[in-house]
């Protein structure tokens, strides 16, 4: 029996070992990350600390009713938009109309979304650039929102961008160093390669279930070799 105990033993802690090597990058992984998030604040993640703390949406008087905009469909929804001090009505998050003279209006321009980024982004970010783009990747960091959109690049350390939709003329989010490190460290830790947001990815389940199974076996190794253990055993056999 002695010998069975010592080949099981033996087995789970190669079996152990090698879950442990297979998985070890992964753990390491999830446990930096994990540090990381705790460690940082969400809202500065979000670069709050980069936009204009006093803004506040421009008012606007004579605007015309929307129920006389030359629309197609009836209204399900509507925005009002402040493109260069002129009030414009986002419809049915499709198009834009002057919202003084009911004029459909198709883009914006880059003036307008500089405008626009500055109103949001505080006043001593120098611009740097503005760049139009068409197309993004899943790992592109302005992804799942709408394009095309107009890039404003700030001279910055942190390379501050400000993303503005040339469609409805949204300012749309700011992206920046310390953001590009979480966004990178989310996707290690989803496991999810593809758009690093899906907690339900098949690769993120293996490692869980194998993450349990090196667990369990380190148990069961602790407890095949334990010399307590072992003791107790023969006690028991001799005294029954």
């Amino acid at each position: 029996m002695v010998i069975v105990k010592r080949n099981t033993a033996l087995k789970i802690r190669k079996t152990h070992r090698y879950l442990g090597l297979f998985l070890g990058i992964q753990f390491l992984l999830w446990t930096l990350s994990g540090l990381y998030f705790s460690w940082t604040n969400l809202d500065e993640i979000h670069g709050d600390h980069f936009k204009n703390p006093n803004y506040t949406p421009k008012a606007f008087e004579q605007l015309i009713s929307p129920s006389k905009l030359p629309l197609s469909d009836n209204i399900q929804t509507i925005e009002l938009r402040d493109i260069k001090g002129i009030p414009h009505y986002w419809v049915n998050n499709t198009q834009l109309y002057n919202a003084l003279e009911g004029t459909a209006k198709d883009s914006i321009t880059k003036e307008e979304a500089l405008y626009i980024a500055q109103n949001h982004m505080k006043s001593d970010l120098e611009v740097a650039s503005v760049t139009g783009i068409h197309h993004t990747g899943k790992h592109h960091e302005y992804r799942e929102k709408l394009l095309p959109a107009y890039v404003i690049s700030y001279t910055s350390d942190e390379a501050v961008k400000a993303y503005v939709s040339i469609k409805d003329g949204k300012f749309q989010t700011v992206r920046h160093r310390d953001w590009r490190w979480f966004d990178f460290l989310w996707m290690t830790h989803t496991m999810d390669y593809e758009g690093r947001d899906n907690f339900n990815t098949t690769v993120l389940r293996a490692f869980s279930l194998l993450g349990v199974i090196t667990v369990m076996s380190g148990f069961l190794l602790w407890f095949t070799s334990s010399p307590s253990i072992r003791k107790y055993t023969r006690r028991n056999k001799v005294n029954n």
